[in-house]
């Protein structure tokens, strides 16, 4: 599916499929392979768009559970900025679908956790332009990786294109072979 703009002909994280436009000229050029070693190779490269294609996935999905997270925490700190000055009460998660209520104290500062057991006390300003910055580069990296799976899809269908084409020669070569006999 197209964005707006032009198709990427090339992405610089994945290899681009060129297409077998004359199967005549490909497999001459291949002439030390046979069919099926070309059918192999193209095979080969279908499968790594796969594993290319699973890893973007995962990725995608990793980046749709991360952006609420950092939107959810965004919202916090600038409900404690708006109650700088006075008693914040809240209902505070402990686990699962288990709350209690709280009351914070007016403050400066919010801990927030950055991963690998690391916890750091930011002032509600940095804090605020810290996960401002993590959610664009969240949204950017959703952004990149949805054009990279547009092109990873143009890419499949090449390859699987290029595979029909090098097939049929192969079955159009053995049957004018046959016939010549």
């Amino acid at each position: 599916m197209e964005k707006e703009g032009s198709k990427q002909d090339t992405n610089p994280r994945i290899p681009s499929a060129v297409f077998v436009d004359d199967v005549d000229k490909f497999m001459k050029k291949t002439e030390n392979s046979n069919v099926e070693e070309v059918l192999k190779r193209l095979d080969e490269q279908h499968s790594k768009y796969k594993f290319f294609e699973y890893n973007l996935i995962t990725k995608r999905k990793r980046l749709q559970s991360q952006l609420p997270d950092l939107e959810h925490t965004l919202e916090m700190i600038n409900t404690m900025k708006s109650h700088k000055d006075q008693q914040l009460k809240t209902d505070f998660l402990l686990s699962d679908d288990v709350y209690t209520k709280a009351h914070v104290d007016a403050t400066d500062n919010v801990y927030l956790w950055l991963g690998a057991n690391v916890m750091l006390e930011y002032n509600l300003d940095d804090a605020t332009e810290l996960i401002s910055k993590n959610i664009q580069l969240a949204n950017d990296n959703m952004k990149q990786v949805d054009d990279d799976l547009d092109f990873l899809r143009d890419q499949f269908t090449t390859t699987e294109v290029n595979m029909a084409r090098v097939y049929n020669w192969d079955v159009k070569r053995r049957q004018a072979a046959k016939a010549n006999k």
